[in-house]
């Protein structure tokens, strides 16, 4: 017995607008279910190699909490490619300086790395506040307080 794998015009691309409040929740439970959401698999008919995601938007992403001592040991690197150019920054730094970034960090390390990570995390919004500029693709609200996320 085969798998069927559907084809690119088989599918009715319904994608969806999703909200996630960040508000006192951890940094990995928002970046799982906002990648889960970002590559389709929480539907049914989920396809590896065809981009079915929908559209995530989080909100309050400065109230995001970190586990254990994270803020001051969790060491986030760049390097611009010259000698000796190595820079780190701690988690808590980031997230007094830009918070939007921890969250858009951590989802784009959940993606599956292929062809199709940039095109995923274009459809990732991150907001600092509460406000948001996409209330009028209303969002269907994700509670990660559930057990059937």
């Amino acid at each position: 017995m085969k798998t069927y794998l559907p084809k690119q015009n088989e599918l009715k691309d319904k994608s969806k607008w999703y909200l996630i409040d960040a508000a006192d929740k951890t940094l990995g439970k928002i970046a799982t279910e906002a990648a889960r959401r970002l590559t389709g698999k929480h539907r049914v008919d989920f396809t590896p190699h065809i981009d079915l995601g929908d559209t995530v938007v989080v909100i309050n992403a400065e109230k995001v909490r970190l586990s254990g001592n994270k803020l001051k040991d969790k060491i986030y690197y760049r390097h611009s490619g010259h000698r000796g150019n190595l820079k780190e920054t701690t988690a808590g730094e980031l997230l007094e300086k830009d918070p939007r970034k921890v969250i858009s960090l951590a989802v784009k390390g959940m993606l599956p790395k292929n062809k199709l990570r940039d095109t995923k995390l274009t459809r990732l919004k991150v907001f600092s506040g509460s406000e948001h500029n996409h209330s009028a693709q209303q969002p269907e609200t994700i509670d990660l307080n559930s057990k059937n996320i």
